[in-house]
């Protein structure tokens, strides 16, 4: 190993000592005696994984919330959640960074204000040993990044004070490239893992520290993980101030659960859904009505039936509207359960509760139903949600794969096999298109083994983008994604029909079959949640999801929130759904061979 020059290391030594942090040396105030049990429990620091000093509880009770308490958690979670990801002793993994934050919890709480706090968080800082200056250090590039990080806020000594603002960017400047604790890439997709986040199933609640802990993981994961943050659409740092007081104070369990779904319902996210156990989110019950219910212009429309016999003799007929339940109006249900329901879009938010609808006590309750021009009330009884199914999907009923006519094949992807799909392209050949439905969830992934049936040179039809361990918060741009040609090939025209069932993957399918040269895109707004899925543990034994990566088309186009372009947009109609028409599949029967009559096309896509 060569030798360093002595002058070398000497000036390297002088550059490391010239940056640790001033209040090393000066203590402006001693507003915080250096002798405080709190600071003095953080020096002789255990590794993140042998500290179980709060294993059964973290002794914090808050009922009341002063302002400037609010405020000051709402510093201290930022600066909390930064030093998770930017302090080479937390990046290590060299402490528990749950338990060190109930350790200065009740310091930050005790300050009477904003100075005697940015003292309190200095001191803190430094218990944490000094930054090494002498090491390779991260870089941005901000080339090909489609976010940067958010951290303005960290050169604010106005409101942070010069002594903390000074400590952040010198942590900022030193962060140690790639390494990471607390967060990891999934291999070969890069969407964010979080191999060492305990849920704390077995903490009891109320814990005003654990839900706190639970509030700031959250929100910082969202802030430095989340490829899609510039998209939330609320101001994401007011999102942690109005849900401080909310978290802190909840009494049970549930009250907890519900104020955290409220939490993830403003990431506006369809993935940012809850394991949600039974009672925590509206509405409550077992049990529901026997019928298939679809959202049309906000109103709930009867579309079938299910449990058999039971849902055909509950008195409601295909095209009722349902007004009201149990004397409740279904609009007033719909505002009062939206604020638990992470939704990219409204579409999606009113897909998933329009699922859940009817659910409430078992036995007998009571509609109010319009009927064309007559309003009446139907009673009738709610069956377990078991035996009542839970409708899902708006593709046609029957075979995976048929022709509609010698010219018209037709191909659902919720019951298809990847492993024939070979044999579905040469039974469409020689038809003049094929209509592939995505208004489902496909059961196997299609994206490459349909897709490359459909082109003749290699197309890309996506980017993608995935975090960066070394810079937290920035979001890099993938190579686009490919489709290559393979046989047999299908040169017909394609319609590919989507709606607000077509999600996730799905949204990801429909983006792949669209770059085929004549593919077009018909239906209306799907969910707008693309990406890999990520899962983030919560205290409490409750946990969520986020889309992990960015999906945009490959011009920069984005996809979350916005959903698949339509190329035609056509929606369900009261009067279609009566007539046991589906009206989107017609539209692309229409599109493929406009030469069928009307009442054929009708005929062929009868529910």
């Amino acid at each position: 190993m060569a030798r360093i020059p002595t002058l070398l290391v000497a000036l390297c030594v002088l550059h490391c000592l010239a940056a640790l942090p001033q209040s090393n040396l000066e203590r402006p105030g001693h507003n915080i005696s250096i002798n405080s049990p709190t600071l003095q429990s953080l020096v002789p620091q255990e590794a993140a994984e042998s500290d179980h000093e709060f294993n059964s509880g973290s002794g914090i009770r808050l009922s009341e919330l002063t302002p400037l308490q609010i405020e000051n958690l709402a510093t201290l979670g930022r600066v909390w959640g930064f030093l998770k990801y930017h302090h080479p002793a937390i990046t290590a993994g060299k402490h528990n960074w749950d338990y060190d934050l109930f350790r200065i919890m009740p310091d930050v709480l005790r300050t009477r204000s904003r100075a005697k706090l940015n003292q309190v968080l200095a001191k803190w800082i430094d218990s944490l040993g000094p930054v090494n200056t002498c090491i390779p250090r991260a870089s941005l590039d901000a080339n090909g990044l489609t976010m940067k990080p958010d951290l303005g806020w960290i050169d604010d000594s106005s409101h942070l004070g010069a002594s903390l603002s000074r400590r952040l960017q010198l942590i900022y400047r030193n962060r140690v490239p790639g390494q990471q604790f607390y967060v990891a890439l999934m291999p070969d997709v890069g969407n964010p893992i979080f191999p060492h986040e305990p849920d704390y199933r077995d903490v009891a609640l109320p814990d005003s520290g654990f839900q706190l802990l639970a509030l700031f993981r959250l929100w910082n994961v969202i802030e430095y993980w989340y490829p899609n943050r510039d998209v939330v659409g609320d101001s994401w740092p007011g999102v942690l101030t109005e849900f401080i007081p909310p978290i802190a104070r909840a009494a049970d369990h549930n009250a907890f659960g519900r104020t955290l779904l409220q939490v993830a319902a403003r990431i506006h996210d369809s993935h940012a859904n809850f394991h949600v156990p039974p009672g925590l989110r509206p509405p409550v019950g077992a049990c529901r009505l026997p019928v298939n219910l679809r959202i049309v212009d906000e109103s709930a429309i009867v579309t079938g039936y299910t449990a058999g016999s039971v849902g055909q003799e509950s008195g409601f007929e295909v095209g009722d509207e349902i007004i009201a339940l149990d004397g409740v109006s279904i609009r007033e249900l719909l505002d009062g359960w939206a604020p638990f329901y992470s939704a990219s879009n409204n579409t999606i938010r009113l897909r998933t509760m329009k699922n859940l609808l009817t659910n409430g006590e078992c036995g007998q309750m009571h509609a109010e139903v319009r009927r064309g021009n007559a309003e009446f009330a139907i009673h009738a009884t709610r069956v377990q949600s078991s035996d009542a199914g839970m409708p899902f999907g708006d593709d046609l009923p029957g075979p995976t794969f048929r022709l509609l006519t010698r010219d018209v094949a037709y191909l659902k992807l919720s019951s298809a096999k990847a492993a024939d799909v070979a044999h579905y392209i040469e039974s469409a050949k020689g038809t003049h298109g094929m209509i592939v439905d995505l208004r489902n969830s496909p059961q196997e992934p299609f994206v490459f083994s349909l897709g490359s049936h459909l082109v003749r040179r290699p197309t890309a039809f996506a980017v993608s983008s995935h975090g960066d361990l070394a810079n937290p918060g920035a979001f890099e741009v993938s190579s686009p994604i490919i489709l290559n040609p393979s046989e047999p090939h299908y040169d017909g025209k394609v319609a590919i029909l989507v709606d607000e069932e077509t999600m996730s993957a799905a949204e990801f399918t429909a983006m792949a079959l669209r770059s085929a040269p004549n593919a077009i895109v018909l239906g209306s707004t799907t969910a707008g949640a693309d990406g890999n899925v990520s899962m983030i543990p919560l205290p409490g034994g409750m946990s969520t999801w986020i889309s992990g990566i960015g999906i945009f088309y490959p011009d920069g186009a984005p996809t979350q929130r916005v959903g698949i372009h339509l190329d035609i947009e056509v929606r369900p109609t009261v009067a279609g759904i009566r007539a046991g028409r589906d009206e989107v599949l017609e539209s692309a029967i229409h599109e493929i061979d406009p030469d069928i009559p009307t009442t054929e096309v009708q005929s062929l896509a009868h529910h």
